[in-house]
């Protein structure tokens, strides 16, 4: 079949170069360090040997996140290579994982987002603030693998996999006390029981913005029933009173860094998630079982958008996960299940604009529809030792399918079937229909270990999405739902690490191409069976030249381009070759720590490179850099005192900026903060 032969192909003319190395005599492999780079996986199934794997994976233990202390997606994922979490108002964000910082309703199905190894949404229901979901500040482990997934993950890994891992039973006993500028206030709480835990947070904050601020409540509940089974419940509330855009070149640097042009905006989200973990030996296999349930809800006002109008929208969920596993096979069966539901309503007519924009977005509602989801999908995966090497080999077969029912008038007019002037109302709903589409997914990935803890190794895939159900149904004129395809991914990638005592260092190269891709405009409209290319290096290394200090960093460089021509809507021109907006060139960081008489100091250095914030290349973000220093000092009876100074310089910059309806427009970044936190720590059951 050609869709498996063709990357089987390209992994060929990618691992050509490095024969050599992969089939020359067996090297006696150093044993490495504890604390090295690539000892990481995405244990959405069972854990592996990482070393036998050629994933680019990155990895934030309980340690590191308890230094970190993030409260914001961004704060952690600054410090994986080729990864940008664009900080919006709030806990809203968009994700960055070797790509640009994708916009719209449904970009969010680019990237695969896991709590306890089950995707957060069901496949179709992404959530383009999906991070925020996930109880990071208090999570076990964050595992990030960048680029297409492997056969185990499946529909929305088609750019990376962030997968978030609680503590569990037997870790200790927590607490936490946070204060901090602009009303920064947050309680953690965790309770570990014998075969039981809790993870709670409250967090409120404020911001130096005008009438912003939010409320967020998390937690996590396991039961061990026993060794082989696990009962964990999740749930996530978030009030937050929203900030817009500030509008205008430069804004984010000056006094209008500060306003908030949309006090009235908000943004209220629930979500609840209920997963059973369940591993028995079936003979000489093993079988895991993975059954959940899972019911959201969300409700906010888009202030981005003219007329403002308020999206109600929600789901419910069931699926299971399956996975059998002998030797080196595994293989596997998913299967889902979803009811969501989503209202659009304009409560006014525009009070401004030209006469075009007041005509086409009538008050009313706009969209009201429900969409019944059922997907299923197997998927295969075989790893086994050769001339020296490792190699994995998988692949996945996918299909999903909607039903949509229509709960308004079909077609453009106004609510009560006003026809509007100007060529039809902007809002376009479809009848009630049916929707199919297929996914398959592809991998070919082998590493060789050679001498002095190196080793080297290379990675061809193919992954894909589905288009997202806010991408099908929440149409504009000139839209229809045959022009969306299921999105696809060819990638192809080397990889060369290095494990030793005190040096770990892991560097990728790779070269992807996205075809049927689904783009935003400047204009909001959602821009079908468009193409892309992805090419760069990612390196992260670590030092410790002794025990208590180290030196680590990570640096990635990407070139991202159209690789299609388009006018758009608005005379917006895209041109084959030309950069991708919101892609900077350039992503980095770098830490230097040490701990001395007791007391932990962290630097930290984060920058941007420049990247352009429109698809025709003509206005430009500049980049920035920024330091924060953290720093933790032990006390009495199991408490530590710690500080946080974030942006020590008081740097003006932007999070993210760019060109939409005509106008630039930017969320500015925070000037200088202070956090300060008092913290116990339990020791675990396996230390008592």
């Amino acid at each position: 079949m050609p869709v498996i032969h063709r990357p089987v192909l390209r992994a060929s003319l990618l691992l050509a170069p490095l024969l050599p190395a992969l089939l020359a005599p067996t090297a006696t492999a150093r044993a490495p360090s504890p604390a090295v780079l690539d000892r990481v996986e995405v244990t959405t199934r069972l854990p592996e040997d990482p070393r036998r794997r050629a994933e680019a994976v990155a990895r934030l233990d309980a340690r590191a996140l308890d230094r970190i202390a993030p409260a914001h997606a961004n704060e952690a994922l600054a410090r994986v290579p080729g990864a940008w979490a664009s900080r919006g108002s709030g806990q809203e964000q968009l994700l960055a994982l070797r790509s640009p910082v994708l916009t719209g309703p449904g970009a969010c199905g680019a990237f695969l987002v896991l709590d306890d190894g089950v995707p957060i949404r069901p496949a179709g229901f992404c959530n383009v603030n999906q991070l925020s979901e996930l109880n990071l500040a208090q999570a076990g482990r964050v595992e990030v693998l960048r680029g297409p997934g492997s056969a185990v993950h499946g529909s929305n890994a088609l750019h990376g996999v962030v997968a978030v891992q609680p503590r569990r039973p037997g870790d200790g006993d927590t607490l936490r006390l946070e204060t901090g500028s602009d009303a920064f206030r947050r309680l953690q709480v965790g309770l570990d029981r014998p075969h039981a835990r809790l993870d709670a947070h409250r967090t409120e904050a404020g911001s130096f913005r005008a009438d912003e601020g939010y409320r967020l409540v998390q937690a996590t509940a396991q039961w061990q029933a026993r060794d082989d089974t696990r009962l964990a419940l999740s749930t996530h509330r978030l009030d937050q009173e929203t900030a817009g855009f500030v509008v205008g070149d430069g804004a984010w640097r000056d006094a209008r860094r500060r306003s908030n042009a949309n006090p009235e905006a908000f943004r209220d989200a629930r979500a609840t998630r209920l997963v059973l973990h369940h591993e028995q030996t079936v003979g000489d296999a093993t079988l895991l079982l993975r059954p959940y349930a899972r019911d959201e809800s969300q409700t906010f006002l888009q202030h981005f958008v003219l007329g403002q109008p308020l999206e109600e929208n929600g789901s419910r969920s069931l699926g299971v996960q399956t996975l059998w596993q002998l030797g080196g096979w595994r293989a596997g069966l998913d299967v889902e299940t979803a009811e969501g539901r989503l209202r659009q309503t304009q409560a006014r007519p525009l009070a401004s604009g030209t006469a075009a924009q007041i005509a086409i977005r009538p008050a009313g509602r706009h969209y009201d529809y429900t969409v019944a989801m059922r997907q299923a999908a197997v998927f295969a995966e075989h790893q086994w030792d050769a001339a020296g090497a490792t190699w994995t080999a998988g692949a996945r077969l996918e299909r999903l399918g909607y039903r949509h029912d229509n709960r308004m008038r079909e077609g453009n007019t106004a609510e009560d079937g006003t026809p509007c002037g100007f060529g039809g109302c902007l809002y376009l709903r479809s009848g009630d229909r049916r929707d199919a589409f297929v996914g398959r997914g592809v991998q070919l990935g082998v590493m060789r270990p050679l001498d002095g803890g190196w080793s080297v190794g290379g990675r061809a895939a193919r992954a894909f999405r589905f288009p997202q159900t806010t991408e099908l149904y929440r149409l504009q004129r000139g839209q229809s739902v045959d022009g969306f395809r299921t999105e696809r991914a060819d990638s192809l990638e080397a990889v060369l690490r290095h494990a030793g005592r005190r040096l770990a260092v892991d560097a990728t190269a790779y070269a992807m191409r996205k075809d049927d891709a689904i783009l935003r405009d400047a204009n909001g409209l959602s821009v079908p069976a468009a193409s892309t290319r992805h090419r760069g290096v990612e390196l992260a290394a670590r030092w410790t030249p002794r025990a208590d200090a180290w030196l680590e960093g990570q640096v990635a460089w990407s070139n991202q381009r159209y690789a299609f021509d388009r006018v758009l809507a608005g005379n917006e021109v895209i041109r084959r070759g030309a950069r991708i907006d919101t892609a900077p060139e350039w992503l980095g960081g770098v830490r230097a720590g040490i701990e001395r008489f007791g007391t932990t100091l962290e630097l930290e250095g984060v920058w941007q490179g420049a990247y352009w914030i429109d698809a025709a290349n003509t206005r430009r973000y500049p980049g920035h850099g920024l330091w924060h220093l953290r720093a933790a000092r032990p006390l009495r009876g199991g408490w530590t005192l710690d500080l946080r100074l974030m942006n020590l310089a008081d740097r003006r910059y932007a999070e993210r900026v760019d060109l939409a309806f005509g106008d630039v427009r930017s969320f500015p970044g925070a000037g200088r903060q202070v956090f300060l936190g008092l913290g116990w720590a339990g020791a675990g059951q396996a230390d008592r």
